[in-house]
């Protein structure tokens, strides 16, 4: 399957456009990370894109998050590398994250929405004008310590700090396209 191919399976499925922009800046950053660990781009990049292909459909049933997404890449007959490593990303599915391209989808979702809020509150909304920093500041100000001592131990096995992790991030979304560079808010479904 080709990105564009993806990418028009992803927007059959997602109405929110901030969910869209959400995948978008999350395939960046999945993007520069296999870079960064020297793997598969295209592996890793469409597990960003389609990481939440499932989300307006698992929404008020956030258990089935992530198997229902595996069913619809397995129909798209997508790499069985992809397919785990998108069921895995939500911790109710109860999948170990052993793979590197495993924890750094984790992690990519978990920052892509401080990213995202950063940017929002920009006067300009500019993706790319985010800062790690701030970023940084508003992780450190917002997490739970339950979910940030989980990323603290997947930064950790990856060799990473969480401000080589964000600045990694921050670098990959200077290259999103012109549609998904302005943040949106969230909105309800």
């Amino acid at each position: 399957m080709t990105r564009d191919e993806a990418l028009e399976e992803l927007k059959i499925r997602l109405s929110d456009g901030y969910m869209l922009q959400h995948s978008i800046v999350s395939e960046a950053i999945m993007k520069q990370f296999a870079l960064y660990f020297n793997d598969d781009i295209d592996i890793w990049a469409m597990a960003g894109l389609l990481h939440d292909i499932d989300y307006e459909r698992t929404i008020d049933n956030p258990v089935l998050h992530g198997a229902v997404a595996a069913d619809i890449l397995e129909n798209l007959n997508l790499d069985r590398t992809i397919i785990y490593s998108v069921q895995a990303h939500n911790d109710l599915q109860e999948l170990p994250r052993n793979r590197k391209m495993d924890k750094v989808l984790y992690l990519t979702d978990f920052f892509t929405d401080y990213i995202i809020e950063c940017a929002y509150r920009l006067p300009n909304r500019k993706i790319s004008d985010v800062s790690a920093e701030a970023v940084y500041k508003m992780v450190c100000e917002g997490t739970r310590s339950g979910a940030w001592s989980c990323n603290i131990t997947y930064m950790q096995e990856l060799g990473l700090t969480a401000e080589k992790f964000i600045e990694t991030a921050i670098r990959a979304v200077q290259e999103i396209s012109k549609e998904y560079i302005y943040a949106r808010q969230r909105t309800e479904i």
